[in-house]
């Protein structure tokens, strides 16, 4: 195995926002074109319909956790921590990620939502945990 494997789930991840940009833009216009609100609405986004609302929070989302995230993998990629363990953890956590989103943007029920929320953050942090185990040893 390579360690720039790890680069990949962090590809899949960045898809994964882009997808989420678009996805909000989309809802964001297919308001104003219903009428449900006007493109000034969207200069300060206090009050946006609901549809929008959860998109555009999600979008937040994903520069929160996952940025603990591109850090750790850049970090266990520079120090040769990367194995087929944390490949399998940053797959997990992705995955994680992808789930939640699609919670967020479509049900938004955070009795589903918030478990797999769960799972993404302990993953990330047993991928720090490792990285420390590996500060040790070197």
């Amino acid at each position: 195995m390579s360690n720039t494997a790890i680069f990949w789930p962090l590809i899949v991840q960045t898809a994964l926002i882009y997808t989420i940009y678009v996805l909000v833009s989309r809802r964001r216009f297919s308001a104003v074109k219903a009428g449900q609100a006007t493109a000034s609405d969207y200069k300060v986004p206090i009050i946006e319909p609901e549809a929008t609302a959860t998109v555009a929070r999600n979008l937040v989302n994903q520069f929160e956790l996952p940025f603990l995230f591109y850090a750790v993998c850049i970090i266990l990629y520079l120090v040769n921590g990367v194995n087929d363990v944390t490949l399998a953890l940053a797959w997990l956590f992705v995955l994680s990620r992808i789930a939640h989103s699609s919670i967020h943007v479509t049900t938004n029920r955070v009795r589903l939502r918030r478990p797999i929320f769960i799972v993404g953050y302990l993953v990330n942090g047993l991928l720090w945990l490792w990285l420390l185990w590996v500060l040790l040893r070197a």
